[in-house]
């Protein structure tokens, strides 16, 4: 666990600037989502506007450390899905 925690802050040391553009963009999307309640449309495209942001993220945080390789951008790619099926069942009902 204390290995975890170094290598965290070591992360987080190393790309401040990414982490905290991925916060902020997030930030934004849980506010927009917020401010335009029920409408539908609205919502699920600013939902795949963050999942498509989650994935060039990704690829960008990747490439700029220089460990891009397919199954990481799988990764991204599957995670966005399930963010996006996630909130569409329990957000947008």
């Amino acid at each position: 666990m204390n290995g975890l925690i170094k290598y965290l802050r070591h992360e987080v040391k190393k790309h401040t600037f990414d982490y905290l553009l991925l916060v902020t963009v997030g930030i934004f999307f849980l506010v927009s989502i917020n401010i335009f309640k029920g409408e539908r449309l609205l919502e699920f495209i600013f939902l795949l506007a963050f999942a498509s942001f989650y994935i060039i993220w990704g690829i960008y945080h990747h490439i700029i450390d220089d460990s891009l390789h397919l199954k990481t951008v799988i990764e991204y790619i599957l995670i966005a899905f399930t963010i996006i099926f996630l909130l569409k069942i329990i957000i947008f009902p």
